[in-house]
């Protein structure tokens, strides 16, 4: 089994900063992509910041130059960077990643339990 836990969400008033964990645990052999969608009531889950297959990066028109996604590969962790935080940026953030397995089979996507961002003064 795989295990996404994310944490550091919290309530921050706009033009702060805050920081998500994301720590991916269990039977992983590799991680393919890993990153943040975001989700709010009524929406369609969106993509916020990921690693791609080879590790290069996208982000979202809306938080490019605000946002920066990181990464520590002996630990299966993401961070995302998030700065000059707006309120339209008030979301439940959730953690993704897409697994290969020894065989080179694709596994996933799995998903976190998300954690809320809420930007508000």
């Amino acid at each position: 089994q795989v295990q996404l836990v994310e944490s550091g969400g919290g309530l921050v008033q706009p033009g702060g900063s805050l920081r998500l964990s994301c720590a991916a645990s269990g039977n992983i052999f590799r991680i393919n992509t890993m990153g943040w969608h975001r989700q709010t009531p009524g929406k369609q889950r969106e993509l916020v910041a990921t690693f791609t297959n080879g590790g290069s990066t996208t982000y979202a028109d809306s938080v490019k130059a605000r946002f920066t996604i990181s990464r520590d590969y002996a630990k299966n962790t993401v961070y995302l960077q998030m700065n000059s935080l707006k309120p339209e940026d008030t979301a439940v953030y959730y953690c993704n990643a897409r697994l290969i397995d020894r065989t080179g089979r694709f596994l996933g996507p799995y998903w976190g339990q998300g954690t809320q961002v809420t930007v508000s003064s």
